[in-house]
Parts: C-alpha cells; structure tokens; sequence
C-alpha cells in the first residue's frame, strides 16, 4: 500500500470544523479528508476555482441548488453570498456526507448568522425518480459515483453500495424556489441529471456550472445549446463559445451570455 492510500484510509471518520476564507465571512463548515484529502489543507487552498465561481455567480438574494454538494464546500460559499434572503438546496445522496452537511446548515442557523439557509437534501439526481445504488469509492468520497455510470477513474474501486432514491430536477421545482444558480458534479452522471431538467431549463433558466465528463461533453453541449445556453471554460482567463462542453462548463442563457465573458 502507498503513502496516500495509507493516509486516505487513515482518514476515514475524521471530521473538523473549519472557517471559510474571509471573503465568504469565515463561516463555519465541517470537512473530512474522507472527501478529499485536500481538506488537510487551508480552506482557502482546498478549491479555488469553487470559490472564484462562488463569488463570480451567487448575489444576495440568489437560490442555489448545489447537486453533488459532497461536504457542501459550495453550498456553504452560497449561503455566505446570497444571505438570508436567499435560499440554498444542497442535495447529496451519501448518508455520511448529508449529515456532515447537515451539522454545518445547522451550525449557521444557530449562531444567527446573514446566512442564506440550507436545506439539505439526500438524494442521487438522475433522468426520472427511481431508486438507484451509490457506489462508495474506495479513495474519497469526493469519487462516489451512481451505479449506472462509470464513474471516474479516481474512486479506484468501491468500498460498498447504498441505496438512494434518484429524483429529476424538474420533480424537485414542485417543492423548492427554483434556482437562479445551478451547480452540477455527479461523477459523469451530468447528461442523465441533465435530460431530466427539461421544465428547469426551459422556464426558469438558471445560469449553470457542471463538472462534464469527456464522455459527456457532446452530449451536454447538445442538451443545452438548442435550448440557447452559451457555454464557456469556467477556468479559462478569456472566455469564449464553446462547441463542445469542457470539464468545468459555464452555461449561461443567450440573454445573459454577454455578461459572464
């Protein structure tokens, strides 16, 4: 067994509580290495594009809905922003994740904090509401991926399986605000969660961020672009129409595409 995987396994369990970076108010959140070894790290090192998305799509007032929220690096980001008149859905459907995700929606709620509130949600997100299976990876938790995708190759196995209930976007409009900001990492699941938006995409045009698997990338491009997203690289210094998701896409409806270059 090789260093890493020796810390990773000795990682698991672990739970701190960590601040955010003073531009998200240093609010409170907890982590585990178990979903990512990066959460050794200081928290203003541990996602920097999460962050820079954060401050570059959520405005006060904003709704949110964070699919694959994992901890809820970027739910927590969004509540700081949009404060407490905005509203987040942080939806995961790891049991272990959702409850550590739980203990930071409730730590902001206690100290009174100008916090957005979370509503935190276990459940996969998928096409249709089935009951799926969530495949624990054996590496971090962060690679956790639904049964019925490959997943990516960084789970390196998976430890057990937990069954979840699979629901669409669209299904999830008749009982939460519907988002303004939409951000999607599923482990290559993103074109299934995706076609079962439909209603979403149409009617409420959130502007999105989405993890796209290489994969996915025609597939995605091919959802979204008829229905008159613009995509972009989220990462890239200059952006520029895609014609082809990348693995960080920036989708933003055609009237708003101008602002977000």
């Amino acid at each position: 067994m090789n260093f890493r995987k020796s810390v990773e396994r000795l990682s698991r369990g672990l739970v701190f509580k960590r601040r955010l970076p003073p531009e998200f108010h240093r609010f409170p959140i907890y982590v585990s290495p178990e979903a990512g070894l990066r959460y050794w790290l200081r928290m203003s090192k541990v996602d920097p594009l999460l962050h820079r998305m954060a401050l570059e799509l959520v405005k006060p007032g904003a709704c949110v809905w964070d699919v694959g929220a994992n901890v809820g690096l970027f739910s927590v980001c969004a509540s700081s922003l949009a404060k407490q008149s905005g509203y987040v859905v942080a939806i995961e459907p790891d049991v272990w994740l959702a409850h550590l995700l739980t203990r930071s929606a409730c730590e902001l709620k206690l100290r009174g904090l100008n916090a957005a509130p979370i509503t935190v949600l276990c459940s996969a997100v998928s096409d249709a509401n089935r009951i799926s299976h969530l495949q624990i990876s054996e590496r971090s938790r962060a690679a956790n991926h639904l049964a019925d995708s490959t997943g990516s190759s960084q789970a390196q196995g998976n430890r057990f399986s937990q069954a979840a209930v699979s629901t669409s976007l669209d299904f999830l409009l008749d009982y939460f605000p519907a988002p303004s900001v939409l951000k999607i990492d599923v482990e290559t699941h993103e074109a299934r969660v995706l076609r079962g938006s439909r209603k979403l995409l149409e009617t409420i045009r959130p502007t999105i961020w989405c993890e796209v698997s290489p994969e996915n990338a025609a597939t995605v491009f091919d959802l979204l672009h008829p229905l008159d997203y613009a995509l972009y690289a989220a990462a890239a210094k200059v952006r520029v129409p895609l014609k082809r998701a990348s693995w960080d896409t920036l989708a933003v409806p055609g009237a708003r595409a101008g602002e977000l270059r």
